[in-house]
């Protein structure tokens, strides 16, 4: 694994705990972990349970012991990575965004596919139990013709201006701010929901044009110097409109500026036969409001997807007692993993990323030319 700190904690707790829970059709094996500070990875490696660490990538992706290699390195570093991975016959899983751009993600694509490598990309929250529920509901049909998609993820971690400049402000690193960040998740769950994007209009800003020059980090925290600063050269808050190939029409906000808000990724559902909401913040919480109800009873219900019957939930705890952020990962790991021992379906995959960064180029672009713009033109 490349990356040992925000995602690089998550990614080895879903490895060590996905064997004690799912029955795997093969053994994991943490073999070695990356990272540039070689005290800072061996501490990672001790703590998070590797046999090994590597400072230098390459030398690890060369190793004849390791199979597959997961990237969750800065997004600048992703697409240099995986094609060396995949140019090694190495198997592939990285964090979003796929790449930096649209071009990048392609050229990404095409050479897994050529190479006829195994690859997936962490868009973690479609394996929630309640958002696959919401699945469920939607493929049967049970909220009828889909009218409307809402999304917001909102979060607050940069309303102060003294925060740092990390590296998810600067755009040749990046990519893109709370649009790539954030918003690309909100895109990779309407597309599992209710189907592909038609076209797009949006709107950008960035609130704090310069920051401190960040002189160590943790996790979205870190040091800010007191003297140097920096400029902010990705957007705060990115919203747009969309319209979808089945007739849907779509709205989505991502900020990294809403007081109060520390992880609001939401989504509600309208159709012609009733309703879904849900929240991260409430994970394991699906609101879901059916027509058809006697209208005594009518309203939107809370249903608890803690039970047997909903998916990845009985592998865990008794009914009632709820699961955490953490176990997105766990999920995904899981299905990566029986994907690579038994060929399994799986997604999403690059192409699942390449999807995503092409509605979030289309929106981009039609900021800049302040039109809509169709995604397949992309």
């Amino acid at each position: 694994m490349v990356g040992y700190k925000f995602m690089g904690k998550a990614h080895s707790h879903a490895y060590k705990d996905v064997g004690m829970f799912f029955d795997l059709a093969a053994n994991v094996v943490m073999k070695a972990i990356c990272g540039r500070d070689e005290q800072g990875v061996k501490e990672a490696a001790e703590r998070y349970g590797w046999e090994s660490y590597e400072t230098d990538w390459r030398k690890m992706i060369a190793r004849e012991d390791i199979d597959f290699i997961d990237i969750n390195a800065p997004s600048d570093a992703h697409k240099e990575i995986a094609l060396a991975a995949i140019a090694a016959g190495k198997n592939v899983f990285c964090e979003k965004p796929l790449a930096l751009n649209l071009v990048d993600g392609r050229e990404m694509l095409a050479a897994a596919e050529k190479a006829g490598i195994k690859h997936g990309i962490c868009f973690n929250y479609r394996f929630l139990p309640a958002v696959q529920l919401a699945k469920q509901l939607i493929d049967e049909g049970q909220i009828g013709e889909i009218y409307h998609y809402r999304a917001t993820y909102l979060q607050d971690w940069l309303v102060d201006p003294k925060t740092p400049l990390a590296w998810r402000l600067k755009k040749e690193v990046a990519g893109s701010g709370a649009h790539g960040d954030i918003n690309a998740h909100s895109i990779d769950l309407a597309r599992f929901l209710i189907g592909e994007f038609d076209r797009v209009v949006g709107h950008s800003r960035t609130f704090v044009k310069e920051r401190p020059i960040l002189t160590s980090s943790s996790g979205l925290s870190g040091i800010a110097s007191e003297t140097e600063r920096g400029e902010v050269t990705v957007d705060d808050a990115t919203g747009f409109l969309a319209d979808f190939k089945n007739g849907a029409m779509g709205v989505f906000v991502a900020s990294r500026f809403a007081a109060g808000r520390k992880n609001h990724n939401t989504f509600e559902i309208h159709g012609s036969k009733g309703s879904i909401r849900w929240d991260l913040e409430k994970l394991n919480e699906l609101e879901v409001y059916f027509r058809e109800d006697e209208p005594n009873v009518a309203g939107f219900r809370r249903i608890f997807a803690t039970e047997p019957t909903h998916k990845y939930a009985g592998n865990w705890w008794p009914t009632g007692h709820i699961i955490g952020y953490e176990h997105a990962f766990v999920h995904i790991i899981y299905e990566f993993l029986q994907h690579l021992a038994t060929d399994s379906p799986f997604t999403p995959t690059f192409r699942d990323g390449v999807k995503c960064q092409e509605v979030l180029e289309a929106v981009e672009r039609s900021i800049e030319q302040g039109s809509w713009v169709n995604v397949d033109d992309m």
